[in-house]
């Protein structure tokens, strides 16, 4: 009988990702250097955990903003969404506040192409009035992707106005398997 275990994904990063203002465009809030997934590391029925924290700031008009969990090969423009928010409206007048991410993600397949697949969810707390915001907000769509190749794995943040900051201070990734 094999032995499964919980294990974190290095690196283990001890500074905080680039504060990001940017508008409509998505933007890696990572620290680095950047967490990766190595080629033909995953398995069917394996786990991931995503784990983030950081502090935003806004303005008395703070737009709205996406966060969530993207995996790709190269710039978080080009990646995809394992798990995201919709446009979620940002509480006004905030400094330095805190907010939480949480995710999980289960790979239901992998191989070459786009023939892997991975669905997931993500719950960002303290952004919103709501208090609590989950990602997708209806059911999760499953992602396609070459799991025999290395994948970076990414926070990104696609606010709708510059008038605010967003920063990661931890992210961390575990694989149950």
């Amino acid at each position: 009988m094999r032995q499964y275990w919980v294990a974190p994904i290095p690196p283990f990063h001890t500074a905080d990702g680039t504060a990001y203002t940017g508008t409509a465009a998505i933007g890696d809030i990572s620290p680095a250097p950047s967490v990766i997934l190595p080629a033909n590391f995953l398995e069917v029925g394996m786990r991931l955990e995503f784990s983030a924290f950081g502090r935003y700031t806004s303005t008395g008009t703070p737009g709205t903003i996406i966060l969530g969990v993207y995996i790709g090969t190269g710039a978080i423009s080009s990646g995809m969404a394992l798990a995201a928010t919709s446009a979620i409206t940002v509480q006004t007048s905030q400094t330095n506040r805190s907010w939480r991410l949480e995710g999980n993600a289960s790979v239901r397949a992998v191989g070459s192409g786009t023939s892997a697949t991975a669905i997931g969810l993500v719950e960002v707390s303290n952004v919103t009035s709501n208090g609590t915001d989950m990602g997708p907000a209806t059911a999760p769509a499953v992602l396609t992707f070459d799991s025999t190749i290395a994948n970076k794995v990414m926070i990104g943040a696609t606010p709708s106005v510059t008038t605010g900051t967003w920063q990661l201070h931890y992210f961390g990734v575990r694989v149950v398997n």
